[in-house]
């Protein structure tokens, strides 16, 4: 089990022997040639814990090599404690409180290890076209407009950076931000993202306009402005929930994101919505197997172009 009360029990070695069992469920693959046979584990005193040597190529690595966890200085009990909370906090966790929780020495380290397990979540293997009845939405996330300014918008007009999603009834979700809520970008979304054969719920914003005919379902709206949710089955309450998790966790948790980092906060409310079925440990244990073969540098999140 891989819920945060198991993991902390762990001493190192079994934290280690737990992440091995994931990562490498019918043995130790190199991490450099990519060979299952002929691998020796490296014991005594003149190695460290953990290393692995590939008979194949000669080259020896760890359990961590090529995974979001390389070159980390953290122990691997600190990696499964932060996979844990990250996947059980149905709001999200910030980076400070997350150093407060594991003890970690400094605030830099919690928020490059927030973004790693983050990065993780983005290469969910959810893979295909989202079928069915798909609810499509936009929302615009930012600080409220300060007193006095005269701004009192909430949605379009403002500066607040708009992210798109697309809701498949009973399955998946996929939201990211865009850089403007326009029918060049909405339709291109949902081309991208959805089988022809769906049907299409959304509201009475104009540039969903035209989409409609290039699915066999049609194109369903309701009319938000004047007071209309739902009809029938004709609603998009399943994609304004998931953006209430998503601004409740921001607002609550994390109460500033930048534009340059959303995209990310996305893709973890995005992973835990699609294994919302699952409990803690099975969605935990999704999480770690994503880590494998996307490595992280801390250059890359501080740059300063929009992911």
């Amino acid at each position: 089990m891989l819920t945060l009360d198991d993991v902390s029990k762990l001493t190192e070695e079994q934290a280690r022997q737990s992440l091995e069992r994931i990562r490498w469920p019918q043995g130790p693959v190199c991490a450099h040639c990519g060979a299952m046979e002929n691998v020796t584990r490296l014991e005594g005193s003149a190695h460290r814990a953990g290393v692995l040597k590939c008979n194949n190529c000669g080259e020896q690595f760890t359990v961590t090599v090529g995974t979001v966890m390389e070159q980390s200085h953290l122990p691997i009990r600190t990696w499964l404690m932060a996979f844990a909370i990250l996947c059980s906090a149905k709001k999200g966790v910030s980076a400070l409180q997350l150093q407060r929780q594991l003890g970690l020495g400094s605030y830099r380290s919690a928020w490059h290890l927030c973004h790693r397990i983050r990065h993780a979540m983005k290469r969910d293997p959810l893979k295909g076209l989202l079928k069915g009845t798909i609810e499509a939405d936009e929302t615009y996330i930012g600080g409220k407009p300060r007193k006095g300014t005269g701004n009192r918008r909430t949605g379009r007009g403002t500066k607040k950076t708009p992210v798109v999603a697309l809701v498949e009834r009973g399955g998946r979700v996929r939201a990211r931000p865009v850089e403007h809520v326009d029918a060049k970008n909405l339709h291109a979304m949902i081309r991208e993202n959805v089988d022809p054969t769906s049907r299409l719920m959304t509201d009475e914003w104009k540039s969903y306009r035209g989409i409609g005919k290039e699915f066999e379902g049609g194109h369903h709206r309701v009319n938000h402005s004047k007071g209309e949710y739902a009809r029938g089955d004709v609603h998009t309450n399943a994609v304004e929930g998931y953006f209430a998790l998503l601004k409740r966790g921001i607002n609550g948790s994390f109460h500033h994101v930048s534009k340059r980092h959303l995209g990310r906060y996305c893709d973890e409310f995005s992973f835990r919505w699609n294994h919302r079925v699952e409990n803690d440990s099975a969605r935990t244990e999704a999480a770690i197997k994503l880590a494998d073969g996307c490595r992280l540098m801390y250059r890359q999140p501080i740059k300063p172009q929009i992911d």
